[in-house]
């Protein structure tokens, strides 16, 4: 891959890929909060929010089970890949008390509802964030003081391919400048592209050393992912 070197060395060696030998990064993001600043003046800073009855019925979390309960994982200043059982438990207890505040478990669609004003605050990836706002300009979009998830698409060849040589040209492709500038600038997410973020009007900023230390990837919990599912299952029912 020609175009390699363009790619920015924070997103070299994933743990989804340890030595990048297998993906070439597409796009990155986080999973804070977007809230509407008309709305609520004062920044938001914390997961905290999301327990705080002031907002009861204007607040939705995303429709995923690794996002709320590794957001009150982070909040209680643990992992958000924990397979503690303590740790867990607490999570559990944050979530279903969080639950009775919020107005729904939601992802992408909730955008139309920030738009709205139906809902004030949301758990929302910041790319989904900034494609609302073109529509809506008074929302803002935060990385919560405790942190949360950082995330990485990424591009890959399957084995089962059937013209691997036209994949791996697509993904050079991808790798130029202005082709990972435009596809940014559509999607509203980072780019991992460094070359592409210095041709780009408003490119994603790259996270801080400061913000790194509180950014975390989802990993593969193993075993584990039963436990999650369970406890999923429960707050969900609660």
């Amino acid at each position: 891959l020609t175009n390699w070197q363009n790619v920015s060395p924070i997103f070299h060696n994933l743990p989804t890929d340890p030595e990048s030998t297998h993906t070439v990064p597409w796009q990155w993001g986080t999973s804070g909060i977007a809230y509407r600043t008309d709305k609520i003046p004062d920044p938001l800073d914390s997961w905290a929010v999301f327990l705080d009855r002031k907002f009861h019925g204007k607040m939705t979390m995303m429709d995923d089970g690794r996002e709320v309960i590794g957001a009150f994982l982070r909040y209680r200043g643990h992992s958000l890949n924990s397979t503690d059982p303590k740790e867990l438990a607490a999570a559990k207890a944050d979530s279903v008390e969080a639950k009775k505040h919020l107005k729904a478990y939601i992802s992408a669609p909730v955008k139309s509802q920030l738009i709205s004003g139906d809902v004030w605050i949301a758990q929302l990836w910041n790319g989904d964030t900034t494609q609302a706002k073109a529509e809506q300009p008074n929302l803002g979009y935060v990385i919560p003081k405790e942190g949360c998830t950082i995330w990485g698409d990424s591009m890959c060849v399957p084995k089962s391919a059937s013209n691997k040589r036209a994949a791996h040209e697509w993904m050079n492709f991808i790798l130029r400048p202005e082709v990972g500038a435009a596809l940014s600038e559509a999607t509203g997410y980072g780019t991992p592209n460094a070359a592409a973020a210095k041709v780009m009007k408003n490119p994603v900023p790259y996270p801080t050393e400061e913000e790194l230390k509180r950014l975390e990837y989802q990993v593969d919990l193993g075993k584990d992912t039963a436990v999650w599912d369970q406890i999923w299952t429960e707050i969900k029912s609660a």
